[in-house]
């Protein structure tokens, strides 16, 4: 799987599909958030630190010594552990771009899947859309159906190029699977071959229910329509299970107990994101017009090799007040005042540095005159000092 955002989150619906068919599911993920073993989930387990040491020394051993990166040996480690343990499904997600991602070495996979692809790692994958896409379609095999999110034009016309080239049929989000709200909040999904009627998405944003469509084509693929359904007893009581069970943290995740948690008042909430792009900032501040019912405060925080500026203009108004920090132990972190004064650029009137996030919570609530909505944001390097601080 590729794209630029919502990998992680239509990875982890697809496991959560798989899981409640009571089938196992090896995962590989990047990054990790606290621990390192969160990268590698064999057959539903995550490995002990032993197991993975073991793994890490073998392949290192294997290697010997030969020039290699550090993805490229957790990723030779990932399947090793695979290889080792019986499943029915593998979900790979790239590390970055596609077409030379360290993933990319399974010949013949049973489905390829990309999500919406917009500009991010530009030194690695080039500074114009099309080039992002050309790598990212470097996942598509000769002949392998490729499950597709809807994309901007551009993209579009660099994947429909890349599939027509390899005979590769193209399941498009928007013209073969569509997804809407129900009135109850449900999710309504529509494939070739099937209609169903899912609860809504466990996790919040009303962008996850592109990304459970995206998942729910995918198991339509393999149960239904392929012409060898690799899945063909499918369940499909375990969709709704597996949409109301989905875990994936620090995407628009609430966070409800902890010594974070712990600083606020009755009747305040506090909120994780940890995306780290413009694409990622639209979806949030979209997401973020159906709170109405409380004001919005912030603490914000990203690297400096990100773009700042493309991610603060569509959700930096949107903040009734936001405290900046620098990401802890990051090196490339923005400092909390450039990002304090990019905030303030983006019309943010009460953009502050703080010099930690607990500092930055604390003065937001002494400054709340009500009870308010805190979302940290900015990255998944700050997300995971979050989860680890709130542990």
């Amino acid at each position: 799987m590729a794209g630029t955002n919502g990998k992680g989150s239509t990875v982890a619906t697809l496991r959560a599909l798989f899981e409640a068919a009571g089938l196992r599911a090896h995962v590989y993920t990047s990054p990790h958030l606290v621990r390192f073993a969160e990268r590698i989930r064999i057959a539903g387990a995550l490995p002990s630190d032993p197991q993975l040491l073991a793994l890490l020394e073998e392949v290192e051993a294997a290697n010997g010594g030969n020039p290699i990166t550090f993805f490229e040996i957790t990723t030779a480690a990932a399947f090793l552990a695979f290889a080792r343990s019986p499943a029915e499904i593998c979900i790979l997600e790239t590390g970055l771009g596609g077409r030379l991602d360290a993933t990319n070495v399974v010949e013949r996979p049973a489905l390829t899947v990309l999500t919406p692809i917009a500009m991010d790692h530009e030194s690695f994958l080039g500074g114009r859309i099309e080039a992002i896409a050309a790598e990212k379609a470097g996942i598509m095999k000769r002949g392998v159906a490729c499950v597709v999110a809807k994309q901007g034009r551009k993209a579009a016309k660099v994947l429909d190029a890349r599939s027509t080239e390899l005979g590769v049929p193209l399941i498009k989000e928007g013209e073969h699977f569509f997804a809407r709200t129900a009135s109850d909040g449900g999710l309504i999904y529509r494939g070739p071959s099937v209609e169903w009627s899912l609860p809504a998405p466990a996790l919040a944003g009303a962008f996850q229910y592109r990304n459970t469509a995206l998942a729910l084509a995918c198991i339509e693929r393999l149960s239904r329509t392929a012409p060898v359904p690799a899945f063909p007893d499918f369940p499909p009581g375990a969709l709704g299970l597996g949409v109301r069970s989905v875990e994936w943290p620090a995407r628009l995740q609430r966070l409800t107990q902890g010594p974070l948690v712990d600083l606020l008042p009755e009747g305040w909430e506090l909120w994780l994101d940890g995306g780290h792009n413009p694409h990622a900032a639209e979806a949030i501040a979209q997401h973020a017009r159906s709170w109405r019912d409380k004001p919005l405060m912030g603490v914000f925080g990203i690297l400096s090799t990100k773009d700042v500026d493309g991610y603060l203009e569509p959700l930096a108004a949107r903040f009734h007040t936001l405290r900046t920090v620098a990401i802890p132990g990051e090196a490339a972190s923005l400092s909390a005042e450039d990002g304090a004064t990019a905030a303030t650029r983006h019309f943010c009137l009460d953009a502050k540095p703080a010099p930690s996030v607990e500092a930055a919570i604390a003065e937001l609530v002494a400054a709340g005159s009500a009870p308010a909505r805190i979302l940290i944001c900015g990255s998944l390097y700050l997300a995971g000092t979050v989860l680890s601080a709130n542990s």
